[in-house]
């Protein structure tokens, strides 16, 4: 059995309810690919960690001087999608769709998709993201780009309503996904209430339902596709999601600004099955006019994680600038300074985004029984410092360059500040040389028509 030590590092402690804080001088004991301990400094578990008295001495990794937190989750992107970075800029949301990304992704292939999974695997390794929850095609190629570099992923094949074949390569996809690996979980990828028909909702929420998946799809991303729905079809997209059996089935939807108040009883009814993922950026940056109702979310018991959504739009995968923005966007969303606290946040980037990933047992705490998913963070840099309180800089200073070490499963994938999986060299050279067949518009078409 494999050992290891985190020895003499700061431990963030994010419980259920309360106020977050931190540990100092402690040692985050793991075997094999779980947490078995922390303990002050110096001090022993109270038993043998593998069961044999005398066993081999642990690998030791100094966090002298360092942070642990718990591995960061993005909770809702499409990683391949850094290939289009910088590709759709300065432009509204129906353009941009309509315009860019949907005519781009003509230009989808395997290997493009695992070249793209690629670079963005390493992006979030190297900024402490352990798990992301991904909604794209080409799904298996993610999935050997995960298993390679070492990253944990949950992944939906997207699909929308179009052909009864590509309904059930999507189905079928899911489910070999989560035979692949250990690391690897799935969830069914319809794209959205309005790409795809009740219908096909229904069918994917019996399926759900009959084989234990989840359902991850955008739903009322804005207050105008919330309107357009009631117009078309006289209910929102929450109300969709609850008459074809999603809800039911369990469900993570993206974005959600435009969920309004009378659909938050509706959600209320399946909080225990159902969570949303904020990716606050994207909402400026598209001008969409509300952000996330995460205060009302959480009072229904919504869980509620943290996300970038792709990089043609968020243009990086870093989680630690989406935290940032979440608490930024909450306060002004609220009038309330004093609302989305150090501890609300530090919460929903934890135990909520692990909560989006389907994995709230497994991830998102430093704690005995969970995998051993854990960045160190070096705080020492003039962007961080004087270090006053440790959570503040968590929240509002820390960038991924501060990310020095990170574990997947007890696995060691980035040392001081460099990937242990991979060549980062050859993974940048490849996107670099691919790049340009992907956002070339020569070829028209498009593989869909925003109108919703």
């Amino acid at each position: 059995m494999a050992r290891l030590v985190i020895r003499n590092v700061v431990v963030l402690v994010v419980p259920e309810v309360g106020e977050c804080r931190v540990e100092e001088a402690r040692d985050i004991h793991v075997q094999d690919d779980r947490i078995v301990a922390v303990t002050p400094t110096g001090s022993q578990p109270g038993s043998q960690l593998d069961g044999r008295p005398g066993g081999d001495e642990p690998e030791v990794v100094d966090g002298s001087g360092l942070l642990a937190v718990p591995g960061l989750v993005n909770s809702h992107t499409h990683s391949p999608m850094v290939m289009m970075r910088g590709a759709a800029e300065d432009l509204a949301i129906e353009d941009w769709f309509n315009r860019r990304v949907w005519p781009m992704e003509v230009n989808l292939t395997p290997e493009r998709v695992r070249v793209g999974a690629r670079l963005a695997c390493a992006e979030m390794l190297l900024g402490g993201v352990t798990t992301f929850v991904d909604h794209y095609f080409h799904a298996d190629q993610i999935a050997a780009a995960a298993v390679e570099t070492g990253i944990r992923a949950d992944l939906a094949p997207t699909y929308f309503s179009s052909t009864e074949q590509d309904l059930i390569a999507a189905f079928d996809v899911t489910r070999e996904l989560r035979e692949l690996h250990p690391r690897i979980t799935a969830s069914l990828g319809p794209h959205a209430t309005y790409t795809v028909s009740d219908d096909d909702l229904r069918r994917t929420a019996e399926i759900a339902r009959a084989e234990g998946f989840r359902v991850h799809l955008h739903a009322a991303e804005t207050d105008g596709q919330t309107q357009a729905s009631i117009d078309k079809h006289g209910v929102t997209p929450v109300q969709v999601l609850e008459r074809t059996g999603v809800l039911d089935a369990g469900a993570l939807i993206a974005h959600g600004c435009g969920i309004r108040e009378p659909d938050l009883a509706i959600l209320e009814r399946y909080a225990d099955r159902t969570a949303v993922a904020s990716c606050p950026k994207v909402y400026l940056k598209l001008a969409m006019g509300e952000v996330t109702p995460i205060k009302g979310l959480l009072k229904a018991g919504v869980k509620v994680g943290v996300g970038t959504d792709g990089a043609a739009v968020h243009n990086t995968l870093d989680v630690w600038e989406a935290i940032r923005m979440v608490a930024l966007t909450q306060k002004q969303r609220e009038n309330d300074a004093e609302w989305m606290t150090l501890s609300d946040t530090l919460r929903l980037a934890t135990r909520g985004s692990a909560a989006a990933a389907g994995l709230s047992r497994q991830v998102g705490v430093l704690e005995p029984g969970y995998q051993a998913d854990i960045a160190l963070v070096d705080l020492s840099a003039p962007h961080n410092q004087p270090l006053h309180d440790p959570r503040a800089a968590f929240v509002y200073s820390v960038r991924a360059a501060d990310v020095v070490t990170v574990l997947v499963a007890g696995t060691v994938v980035v040392r001081d500040r460099e990937l242990t999986t991979m060549d980062l060299q050859e993974v940048l050279a490849d996107a670099q040389s691919l790049a340009h067949t992907l956002v070339d518009l020569s070829a028209g078409g498009s593989i869909q028509h925003y109108n919703p």
